[in-house]
């Protein structure tokens, strides 16, 4: 198996594939998820029938994993929840499905059994298990799924919050196994179109908090590799009260 560095392919690079197309098909059956209404002072999405899938199969650029990865092994679709407690994270729904799939000379198929680990903060700003935060023990918002035979993770959570110096994100990180041996990882964050994050967050879960100070143009990540920012953005579409969440990542195995 060649190193990660030779196996992503260029980080700028859309390749011609059906992934669009087949990730549109396959995703709409995911958000059928009906989560609590939002609080009547906040601001509701319209609906809509299935969410957006990005148009082709996607070199995704590899990005920093960032200071909050903890390999939990969390097997569960809905990380809402905190393990410790039993407590349930307040937010805008988010249903999230990534479609991952092998890069080839002619176009993407779907990857099954892949491992598709996610992070990312409250409404607050805050990530669970983290010392410097005070959350060590806590483990809210984080867990893996296993890419199914059509490629497709699904996760129930909320959207994210913000801190500092940082625009609105989830990190991923992605493996294979054979056996207990891992075989190839990737890794990477995905971001969310500003203009909806500004509507989501007049919500109650986010609204008592000062407003943001980065936007996805300012991000350090979102703009490391100059125009593929755009690569990273989620699709989205209003679903009930939240919002689903589509992202195809193509990963060249070799």
């Amino acid at each position: 198996m060649r190193p990660l560095t030779e196996s992503v392919m260029s980080r700028r690079t859309v390749l011609l594939g059906t992934l669009g197309l087949w990730f549109g098909v396959m995703v709409a059956a995911c958000t059928g998820r009906n989560p609590s209404a939002l609080s009547s002072a906040s601001a509701s999405p319209s609906s809509s029938s299935s969410p957006i899938a990005t148009p082709a199969c996607v070199v995704t650029p590899a990005e920093t994993e960032g200071p909050y990865f903890v390999d939990e092994r969390l097997n569960r679709s809905d990380i809402t929840t905190d393990p410790s407690n039993a407590s349930v994270k307040s937010g805008v729904p988010l249903a999230l499905t990534f479609s991952v799939a092998r890069v080839g000379a002619s176009g993407c198929t779907a990857l099954s059994g892949a491992q598709v680990d996610v992070w990312h903060c409250d409404a607050s700003g805050v990530y669970s298990d983290v010392s410097a935060q005070s959350t060590v023990g806590k483990r809210f918002l984080r867990g893996y799924q296993v890419t199914d035979a059509g490629g497709l993770a699904k996760f129930t959570t909320i959207y994210p919050g913000w801190y500092s110096g940082r625009a609105v994100h989830i990190h991923f990180k992605i493996r294979t196994f054979s056996g207990t041996s891992k075989t190839y990882e990737f890794t990477s964050q995905l971001f969310f179109d500003d203009a909806t994050t500004d509507l989501v967050y007049k919500n109650a879960s986010y609204s008592a908090r000062p407003s943001r100070d980065t936007r996805n143009q300012a991000d350090m990540v979102y703009t490391s590799n100059g125009n593929s920012g755009a690569m990273l953005l989620a699709s989205l579409t209003p679903s009930g009260a939240g919002y689903a969440a589509a992202f195809a990542i193509g990963l060249n195995l070799g």
